[in-house]
């Protein structure tokens, strides 16, 4: 990797820019635009810097941008889980929060930790990804409108246009579930992937869809743990000595989109998967509170998914693969 390190701090409108040079630090501001993304480049080169080791925080589409735009003009990128770069300025007992104090931390977690190197998804999954999230949005706002006319409104043109509102969302979510499946059969490897997934009782088309929009690749991680720790589903353990002994709990430092995905399915997995059924008996039996059984169903879950996929072989309850699907 470069020696040069470039932290970037990403907002809506602007990037924060933070470069670690030969033990220097060198700070300024862009618009986070198409035409202010070129200007990080010049400005790199009055420091003779042509090439870096960029590091950003996952910030969702506002980072976007400038992670293709340099990753396209030669730089290293890293697309780091902003938990990560928290806990590494906890690490250091950080007191300072501002945009640039932010980039700063971020090139030095670079420098550091040299995370691994990222590169650009490709166009089916960014467009599978902007659907099901578009899906989730559409069906918060049905879900809003429809409370809203079930809280005890009675104004007539409230409750026409209310219902107008829920009438034209649910047409958008049909239109919306129609695109995404045309999407998946375009394009072999999704077709396949998600045939796969369905063949796992608890995860129906819809529910494959979401899977293989929050995850890129599932080839890309080593372990089915190592995919339940990306989604945040793995548990935390707090014990110190004798007198710190707390419950464990999910760590949430991962995909919440891949969680919030995996919710409903683990409750139907829990009573029609016959390994996620006898999984949760268990559980139950051993004194389990019950969300502490659906999350552990959600993860179980997410590692047969891992299975199917890493083996290339639909689920069957009466076969071990090859793989890890413990929990």
């Amino acid at each position: 990797m470069s020696s040069s390190i470039i932290g970037i701090d990403v907002a809506k409108s602007t990037l924060d820019v933070a470069l670690l040079k030969d033990e220097r630090l060198y700070h300024q501001q862009f618009a986070n635009t198409d035409s202010g993304y070129p200007q990080i480049m010049v400005w790199m080169g009055r420091y003779g810097v042509d090439q870096a080791h960029v590091c950003l925080e996952a910030t969702g589409q506002y980072g976007d941008g400038v992670a293709e735009y340099l990753y396209a003009h030669g730089q290293e990128v890293s697309v780091i889980n902003p938990a990560r770069i928290k806990h590494y300025g906890s690490s250091k007992l950080r007191r300072i929060k501002t945009d640039k104090a932010d980039a700063q931390l971020i090139a030095e977690y670079g420098q550091r930790e040299k995370p691994e190197l990222w590169t650009p998804p490709s166009a089916a999954f960014k467009d599978l990804q902007a659907m099901v999230r578009h899906l989730d949005d559409l069906q918060a706002q049905r879900l809003q409108d429809t409370n809203r006319l079930s809280s005890g409104v009675h104004t007539p043109l409230v409750v026409e246009q209310l219902k107008a509102l829920v009438a034209f969302v649910e047409s958008q979510i049909q239109q919306t579930k129609k695109g995404i499946q045309a999407h998946i059969q375009s394009f072999p490897e999704l077709k396949h992937a998600q045939d796969l997934l369905v063949t796992i009782p608890g995860i129906a088309q819809l529910t494959a869809a979401r899977l293989l929009g929050e995850i890129r690749d599932f080839h890309q991680f080593d372990s089915a743990r190592q995919l339940a720790a990306y989604a945040g589903l793995t548990p935390r353990v707090f014990l110190s000595g004798t007198s710190v002994h707390k419950k464990s709990r999910l760590s949430k430092t991962g995909n919440a989109n891949l969680r919030k995905a995996l919710y409903m399915p683990a409750i139907s997995a829990k009573r029609w998967n016959p390994i996620i059924h006898v999984f949760c008996e268990r559980l139950i039996q051993s004194g389990h509170k019950p969300m502490e059984v659906i999350c552990a169903a959600m993860r179980k879950l997410l590692h047969l998914a891992f299975g199917v996929l890493k083996s290339n072989k639909p689920f069957d309850p009466n076969i071990l693969v090859n793989v890890q699907v413990t929990s």
